[in-house]
């Protein structure tokens, strides 16, 4: 009876949305560990325990969300990527004009290879990986928003464009990142520029920003990993 009393008046289980939001939120850390690692070390001498151990995780929990190492840092980079990508489209002055958007894409994409060389240089030798994409949320969203370009810079037939903006894109992150022989970062834009038929002055032309490639090194503001679930102190 005392047991049955205990039960009924202790404390109460969490309840389903709590537990959803405290595993977002897990997952949330875990994606901004890897990329932090990733960039700080380079990815062999980044482990899953490692990544775990920043993020506060228990390392089998790794497990739960991500079959592996490269599945979790494809996803990753996809977040840094379709986040960034959101920033630049929406930035002010806010604009619906569609050459300007591309141009601002393109400068996004472009200049994630200048400022984040070692994630993007990793991320594409992933992709070179037989599995190819992981498909996470991060990378459909990353899709979604390169096809709504793509569609506002008027296209008529998205499925068969967006498909070729994606392959121009990644071809000119590679040729950016590779070892010793880099192209340009203004010779590569040059050449989108001419296909997609932009002016050189939209977007952020090479220069008007971060001229010597710097950036700013704190990613937290792609990951939503602030207060836990149920707390109610702010």
């Amino acid at each position: 009876m005392i047991a049955s009393q205990h039960r009924s008046y202790g404390m109460s289980p969490r309840s389903a949305s709590v537990n959803e939001e405290l595993r977002r939120r897990s997952r949330e850390r875990l994606l901004q560990a890897a990329l932090e690692l990733v960039s700080e070390r380079g990815y062999e001498a980044t482990t899953l325990g490692d990544i775990a151990d920043r993020a506060g995780s228990a390392r089998g929990l790794v497990s739960y969300y991500f079959p592996g190492k490269r599945q979790l840092v494809q996803s990753a980079v996809h977040r840094l990527m379709h986040r960034t990508l959101e920033e630049a489209l929406e930035r002010e002055p806010h604009t619906e004009d569609g050459r300007e958007r591309m141009a601002r894409a393109i400068d996004a994409v472009l200049g994630l290879a200048r400022d984040r060389t070692v994630l993007m240089r990793q991320h594409m030798a992933g992709l070179l990986d037989t599995e190819g994409f992981v498909q996470c949320p991060e990378q459909q969203r990353l899709a979604e928003l390169l096809r709504d370009t793509m569609e506002r810079h008027g296209s008529q037939t998205v499925g068969t464009d967006y498909p070729m903006l994606r392959s121009q894109l990644m071809g000119a992150v590679y040729a950016m990142v590779l070892p010793n022989v880099p192209l340009p970062i203004a010779t590569l834009r040059a050449e989108l520029f001419t296909r997609y038929r932009l002016d050189w002055e939209q977007g952020v032309p090479p220069g008007a920003e971060a001229p010597d490639g710097t950036c700013d090194k704190d990613l937290s503001r792609f990951f939503e990993t602030g207060r836990q679930a149920g707390d109610q102190s702010k």
